[in-house]
């Protein structure tokens, strides 16, 4: 793959960027701990955009790792995770709000901190869509990229701590033209006591198509019927 650029996401921060059909995006957890919340749409039909429960549904799983792909709520795969270092990002847990940033750790303005003042993903999510025309309504379940929660028999939720090393990284091919949204904010059930987002590096190549016998296209009867209703989208 050929590097097309790369840039850092700050800790707290926001990013969006059309990824190009075929072109890849490497999220590298720089220091380890890092959360990368984000939200996949079809650039060439906006109204399509990451479907969470038919994701899982689909692949059996309630996780995202290597060889699974992202579908839309159209039967269609947005991004394939090529590569993953990790091995275990979060599905379930949605994103953090102003609110619950202020319950656990308190408010710092950007008056009194300037950059170092707490974000939160939901604000950042809403001001990289009104970008792309986007809003309110727009905003879906996420993925948690580097993050893992697990389930007790009763079904409670509980955060892992240090599932992300430094280096971690997890690359995303897109099948379509795809908006990515991401916002480098904590996991809504990190339970840390200070607010400490984590840098991410992040790095878009030039990819190449995927083939009959791809790996994430033949994990599952399900993926493979969704990369041929992707390729009708372009026929």
């Amino acid at each position: 793959m050929s590097v097309l650029f790369r840039e850092q996401l700050a800790g707290g921060g926001k990013w969006s960027h059309v990824l190009k059909r075929h072109h890849v995006l490497r999220i590298l957890d720089v220091s380890g701990g890092a959360n990368v919340s984000a939200l996949l749409f079809n650039r060439d039909l906006l109204l399509e955009r990451y479907n969470m429960p038919d994701t899982l549904k689909a692949q059996y799983t309630a996780y995202l790792t290597r060889g699974r792909v992202l579908l839309s709520d159209m039967g269609r795969v947005l991004c394939s995770i090529i590569e993953d270092t990790c091995g275990w990002h979060d599905t379930l847990c949605g994103h953090t709000d102003g609110a619950l940033v202020l319950a656990r750790w308190g408010s710092r303005n950007y008056q009194d901190a300037r950059n170092d003042f707490h974000r939160n993903a939901r604000d950042n999510f809403l001001s990289e869509l009104g970008k792309w025309g986007l809003g309110k309504r727009d905003l879906v379940p996420n993925v948690n990229f580097f993050s893992k929660v697990v389930a007790d028999g009763d079904g409670t939720l509980s955060f892992v701590t240090g599932h992300s090393r430094q280096g971690a990284f997890v690359d995303l091919r897109a099948e379509m033209n795809v908006l990515v949204v991401l916002s480098a904010n904590p996991h809504p059930l990190d339970p840390a006591p200070t607010y400490t987002p984590r840098p991410v590096d992040l790095t878009v190549s030039r990819g190449a198509e995927p083939g009959v016998d791809d790996e994430c296209r033949r994990s599952r009867a399900e993926t493979v019927r969704a990369f041929e209703n992707t390729e009708r989208f372009f026929q």
